[in-house]
């Protein structure tokens, strides 16, 4: 687990290629770097399938935004994926409003993100 003074990350793995990263806390300019920074290692550890459980943001600006895009890219470049669940009402706005939903796929639950993951072989 990782904690910054205004987020938390907590990791677990329901199959091998995947991670579900349990977001909880504010995501802006001082913690945006640390949930780049976990979301990227995970990915180099072979889970290139990441799931960002994003019920327990209770804030989120452009940092956090940018902080998801550059996660997407490096986990596209490795065959790998992003997803959102749970996203809270304020974050999906601010999604839509830059146009970043297009871009990275949202399910109501973690469950669902995770049964929309399609690996090599299947579904994981």
């Amino acid at each position: 687990m990782t904690h910054s003074e205004t987020l938390t990350l907590t990791v677990r793995h329901p199959a091998e290629s995947v991670a579900v990263l349990t977001v909880a806390g504010e995501i802006d300019v001082d913690s945006a770097p640390a949930l780049r920074t976990r979301s990227l290692e995970l990915i180099r550890q072979g889970r290139p399938h990441l799931v960002l459980d994003l019920e327990s943001v209770e804030f989120c600006d452009s940092s956090g935004l940018n902080a998801m895009i550059s996660i997407l890219r490096y986990a596209k470049d490795r065959h790998g994926s992003l997803s959102l669940a749970a996203v809270p009402s304020h974050v999906t706005r601010l999604l839509d409003v830059t146009g970043v939903g297009v871009l990275i796929p949202a399910a109501p639950s973690t469950a669902e993100a995770l049964t929309r993951i399609v690996t090599p072989g299947g579904t994981s």
